[in-house]
């Protein structure tokens, strides 16, 4: 099964990505939007894992222990670049409460798991499959305002990704 490492994000946070998303859709570009109930912070994507070693994970993850700690939203962000964009996301801050973390996930699966080269802390809201006009498409997203919504950060969970036609279907496998 695929499966990765994973930090929810508030209502608060989901309700204003969808008003992001709906702001930016537009007939000058074609965008995978992420859906409300999909939204999330990853920390570690683990890919296909054998029945027989999901159990030895989660007694790994269960040993990553850490105090919470509040992060907010701050801007749009692309990748690879706003020249190039193939995937945009929201960032948060502070960032290194994140990688703190991320990095505590990496160490407890560090044998099993290659470890992440360039860990970067962000919200993905959306993957763009092609832009008509870019132009006129740029000047939608620039005006676009994210708010700096502050969210707790308790735990994170094991989740289980179900690739089917339109979005995945995410169902956790546990809680830390």
């Amino acid at each position: 099964m695929r499966l990765f490492v994973a930090v929810d994000v508030s209502k608060e946070v989901k309700d204003h990505v969808y008003e992001i998303q709906h702001q930016m859709t537009s007939g000058l570009a074609k965008v995978s939007w992420v859906p409300k109930s999909n939204l999330h912070l990853t920390l570690k994507f683990l890919g296909e894992v054998s029945d027989v070693l999901v159990d030895e994970v989660k007694k790994r993850l269960s040993l990553v222990k850490f105090e919470p700690f509040k992060l907010t939203l701050t801007h749009l962000g692309f990748f690879p670049s706003k020249e190039y964009v193939r995937v945009m996301w929201i960032g948060i801050n502070p960032e290194h409460k994140m990688i703190e973390l991320q990095q505590k996930v990496d160490a407890e699966l560090l044998d099993l798991f290659p470890q992440e080269q360039k860990f970067v802390s962000h919200l993905t809201i959306g993957r763009v499959k092609f832009i008509k006009k870019k132009k006129e498409y740029m000047k939608i997203i620039e005006s676009v305002k994210v708010k700096n919504i502050e969210f707790e950060v308790k735990g994170f969970k094991l989740m289980r990704s179900t690739l089917r036609r339109g979005s995945p279907q995410y169902d956790e496998i546990a809680s830390y």
